[in-house]
């Protein structure tokens, strides 16, 4: 098992390296990148007065004149600020230095480390994330064990039915229902819909506090988490009824054992290995779990609006500082599930499957 880690992690080397080029070159061929932004800002400061030369940082100062726009000395100095004065094949190998020391650069848009970023919207995601994910784990298993045990019930009809409605309706979609209903759309105001707490929230008490989060939290919340739950269901629905209609089921029902004993002494485990397997992955991945619509939506201000942000911003460090970050803890949880299906069924051995 040692060596298949080991052999796991020296995998992970060249598969991030791989996926870090790629984005790195796409990225040279995207239009309108921070040099072509921030001379489009001078451009339109000069044209409105000064005030949108203002957003250039300490670039802008005098360097957009007027008709005379700006001359080559003047651009070489904004790509020498930006760094793209050097070759891409250097720019990418000092990006690579950094980030084996976890040094993610500094956003050109924010004027701060990458970082801090998304550390200070880490919080908006997890909260969003961590609550997704046990939600659907707590709902989904217990539904999809009642369903394998009455498979083909009326219960089993309607359960399905209910779930699939949800799967198929888009989580923004539901978010704006939600809104109209129950955030003072058109119907009642019962749900805040801005932040993740109250202007007043430093003034509650802690039972207080804990009851105002989780209220702002509700409708995001069931914005996600409904169209999560018909797949995680289902899954368990058939895996237990695989293994119930195994032999060795046949078999302990023919000993004379109780149905609830098969189900929770001999079924569930073997039925739970998909299951669990997929559960470390999962979980790290609501720590970073951003949805662009949901956060747009409640006006949440996470990793999925800081990533889209930095895109459409041509923010290249926080593009690619995000990516290294997501990229590295997916193929951390890859790893993850698989010794997860050791611990769940010692029967596997990697070790005998690679050599």
């Amino acid at each position: 098992m040692t060596h298949y880690i080991l052999k796991r992690l020296l995998l992970m080397i060249p598969t991030l390296f791989g996926i870090l080029a790629l984005s790195f070159a796409v990225v040279q061929f995207v239009p309108g990148g921070p040099v072509e932004q921030l001379v489009a800002q001078l451009k339109a400061g000069a044209a409105g007065g000064g005030a949108g030369a203002e957003s250039g940082g300490a670039l802008s100062g005098g360097l957009y004149r007027g008709d005379h726009g700006l001359d080559s000395q003047q651009l070489a100095q904004i790509k020498a600020f930006y760094g793209f004065d050097q070759p891409a094949w250097r720019r990418f190998g000092e990006m690579v230095g950094h980030y084996l020391t976890f040094n993610l650069g500094q956003s050109y848009f924010y004027q701060r480390s990458v970082t801090d970023l998304i550390l200070e919207k880490l919080p908006v995601s997890i909260s969003i994330g961590l609550w997704t994910f046990f939600l659907t784990y707590l709902v989904s298993i217990p539904l999809g064990i009642a369903k394998a045990v009455r498979d083909g019930s009326r219960f089993d009809t309607v359960t399905s039915t209910v779930i699939l409605v949800g799967y198929a309706i888009p989580g923004f979609v539901l978010g704006l229902v939600l809104i109209v209903l129950f955030g003072g759309g058109s119907f009642w105001q019962w749900f805040p819909l801005r932040g993740l707490t109250s202007e007043n929230f430093a003034q509650l008490t802690w039972f207080g506090k804990l009851t105002d989060y989780l209220w702002h939290l509700v409708l995001p919340v069931t914005a996600m988490v409904v169209g999560n739950f018909a797949v995680m269901t289902m899954l368990t629905k058939n895996s237990f009824l695989e293994e119930i209609r195994k032999q060795y089921v046949l078999t302990a029902r023919a000993k004379g054992l109780s149905e609830r004993r098969i189900l929770y002494r001999h079924v569930f485990r073997n039925a739970l290995i998909p299951i669990v397997t997929g559960f470390p992955s999962a979980f790290l991945g609501a720590f970073f779990t951003g949805s662009l619509l949901i956060e747009t939506i409640f006006s949440l201000d996470g990793l999925g609006l800081l990533s889209y942000n930095a895109v459409i911003q041509r923010d290249y460090p926080v593009v690619l500082g995000t990516l290294y970050v997501f990229t590295l803890i997916g193929l951390i949880g890859k790893l993850l599930s698989d010794l997860a299906y050791v611990w769940v069924d010692p029967r596997i051995n990697f070790q005998a499957v690679n050599s």
